[in-house]
């Protein structure tokens, strides 16, 4: 007769699994207490933020130095910053609570109905001021539940300190790092007021630029804009002497239309100018045509529904607006 092979014996360890849940627990609100005071950079700041008592968040983040062996950040009556080990930590976890913070907020807006929420958006001054800000009214209309802080800057965006949700940009996208959603062209249009035209004449050549009182515009970076030129297929820069520079592109558009001179701008700001007739176009045959307006965000992963209408919304109604001018005007060309 064979021997019954018996079950292994399954020896429960109550502490230890209790030990490995406590430990998970005191881990993960110890990170989600780090990453805040490092995003607010005191303690008391990322308290208000997660709601709780300072003390609580100090608590967390003690308890979470003494399982790693490590000081996170280096504490004075002044300032709270991250040693360099406090660093590389958040720079490794940090994406990792943001997909859950996003995986969350998505799960709570399903089960809780239509979007909601606030939405933190940047744009660059000239086009938050003349496309993205005139839209919102309808946004909000269409979704009421949804809160927007518009934050208009012409340098670069930290999506991350800044906590930025969208971000409309202009020009070439290089960030490999951020979606990047292109939504029209960006035409560049040199342009001079009609009265300008019938005194000074019109350049009918790229070269001709340097007999022209020419308006520039100094970039946020504090480098003055380069006009670009499509010659033969190929991109050519150009860099005019200038009677005026202004870093506000308003008042680029506002000198150029009182008959100071020529400059080139985008074509969202120009066009309806050009078809008024209070601006005349200059050289469209060279308008450069690799530049766009792009919105820009960082992860298609968890998109949280408020983000998902506003780029939709967003992108909709920019392509029905009239921003377009380029095409016709070549038409016109001799």
């Amino acid at each position: 007769m064979s021997t019954p092979i018996s079950a292994p014996s399954v020896t429960t360890l109550p502490n230890d699994a209790d030990s490995l849940a406590d430990s998970f627990a005191t881990s993960y609100a110890g990170v989600v207490a780090f990453i805040a005071v490092a995003a607010e950079g005191n303690f008391a700041k990322a308290g208000d933020r997660l709601g709780i008592g300072r003390s609580a968040v100090s608590r967390s983040v003690q308890k979470l130095e003494d399982q790693l062996g490590t000081r996170l950040f280096v504490r004075t009556t002044r300032s709270t910053t991250l040693t360099s080990e406090g660093e590389r930590f958040y720079e490794s976890c940090h994406p990792g609570v943001e997909q859950i913070v996003q995986a969350l907020d998505a799960m709570r807006e399903l089960r809780e109905g239509p979007p909601s929420g606030q939405l933190r958006v940047c744009s660059t001054v000239g086009f938050g001021r003349k496309v993205v800000a005139p839209l919102l009214r309808g946004f909000r209309e269409a979704n009421p539940g949804i809160s927007v802080e518009l934050l208009l800057d012409d340098g670069p965006t930290d999506f991350t300190t800044d906590r930025i949700d969208v971000s409309f940009r202009n020009g070439r996208m290089e960030d490999s790092q951020v979606i990047a959603k292109k939504v029209i062209p960006m035409q560049m249009m040199l342009c001079a007021s009609p009265g300008y035209a019938a005194r000074h004449g019109l350049p009918s050549h790229i070269d001709e630029l340097s007999d022209h009182g020419c308006v520039n515009f100094r970039l946020a970076s504090g480098r003055v804009y380069e006009w670009e030129f499509k010659v033969s297929g190929h991109l050519r820069k150009v860099a005019p002497p200038a009677m005026l520079t202004f870093n506000d592109a308003d008042l680029v558009l506002q000198s150029v239309l009182e008959g100071h001179g020529i400059a080139q701008m985008a074509g969202y700001q120009v066009c309806e100018h050009l078809r008024a007739g209070t601006l005349v176009a200059c050289l469209p045959q060279h308008a450069p045509d690799d530049r766009g307006h792009y919105l820009c965000f960082l992860s298609r992963q968890h998109l949280p529904a408020r983000m998902r209408v506003f780029i939709d919304y967003m992108t909709e109604r920019i392509r029905a607006l009239d921003l377009q001018i380029l095409e016709s005007l070549l038409v016109k060309q001799p």
